[in-house]
């Protein structure tokens, strides 16, 4: 924060300059590498090495950044002007490295850690879930969190392959080094054919792992689901990380692992933005693969989704 006590990096005024001009950085914020004056940096991480099926996800950020030009200054659902209220930069992209998981994996530690040290909330824009194993991996300074992961799969199995590091197998890896408040952590949206009648109850019975699949979020509704994600997270510091998969492929066609008989758009954004009163150490929207989104509509909801979330940030700070 500015000495004035306002936000010193705010969005560009689209009011004054049409949105299509200028470089594309998230929310038209500026592009700044400093973390002084920062309460939240956005972090495009473009990883698509570790998928299993499509890839494309390398091109998520850019897409994300381009339809969150559209996002405007006050969340009206929330009742808040988030940009009012946090200094936010777009911190720009992870350098990874293209076809190695394990170094690329380094580059987003190394680049991650210090934003989270410097009490800066990051939100991540992918890039394939794998990389949310070393998004949390910058978490260890906060110690164990709560993981709220919105996902149509598990991605607790233990190998994909033979191997143990890709978008199949982060949360396992990440439970087994310690990174996941597991008591504290639910998994939201499960659904699809799977290999084994274990794959979903492995997770509460082996794993300790709460979590609701699609049909009981639709059974019991965003209102309720949301209560159920606070009710286990409690006083937690916690972690959003969002496949877009768990959406229906009729409202985000664009992702690598689609599943029919998703949500809506309007019931994950009713969802996430319901997740008051969570102090939040970081986020990441995964899974976004501009190929197979003909009309933009996964971006545009995946750039609103990153909105919700940094409202959040935003609401919580403004109640202390």
């Amino acid at each position: 924060m500015s000495p004035a006590g306002t936000p010193r990096y705010v969005p560009e005024d689209s009011l004054q300059s049409p949105r299509f001009t200028g470089p594309s950085f998230f929310a038209r914020l500026p592009f700044v590498r400093s973390l002084e004056d920062v309460d939240l940096a956005v972090v495009g991480v473009p990883f698509d090495t570790g998928v299993t099926y499509r890839a494309g996800g390398r091109f998520g950020p850019n897409a994300v950044r381009a339809a969150s030009v559209m996002l405007r200054p006050y969340n009206a659902n929330l009742d808040i002007k988030p940009f009012d209220v946090l200094s936010c930069v777009d911190y720009g992209d992870v350098a990874i490295v293209p076809g190695y998981i394990e170094r690329s994996y380094e580059a987003i530690e190394r680049t991650v850690a210090p934003i989270v040290e410097a009490g800066v909330v990051p939100l991540l824009i992918g890039g394939d879930h794998a990389c949310t194993l070393p998004h949390l991996r910058a978490t260890r300074s906060k110690g164990p969190v709560a993981v709220i992961d919105f996902d149509s799969h598990t991605d607790a199995w233990d190998s994909y392959f033979g191997e143990k590091y890709n978008h199949g197998t982060w949360m396992r890896r990440a439970i087994e080094e310690g990174l996941v408040d597991v008591a504290h952590s639910i998994e939201v949206g499960l659904r699809g054919s799977l290999y084994d009648s274990e794959d979903w109850t492995g997770l509460r019975d082996e794993l300790g792992l709460e979590y609701l699949t699609t049909e009981e979020v639709l059974d019991i509704g965003f209102e309720a689901t949301a209560e159920r994600i606070r009710q286990r997270v409690g006083s937690a510091t916690a972690f959003i990380s969002f496949d877009i998969d768990v959406v229906d492929p009729a409202f985000a066609p664009g992702t690598g692992t689609p599943e029919p008989g998703g949500l809506s758009a309007h019931d994950a954004l009713a969802i996430v933005r319901r997740l008051t009163g969570i102090e939040f150490v970081g986020f990441d929207v995964v899974e976004v693969i501009p190929a197979y989104d003909p009309a933009g509509q996964t971006a545009f909801l995946a750039a609103n989704l990153a909105y919700e979330m940094l409202s959040l940030v935003a609401l919580k700070r403004s109640e202390r």
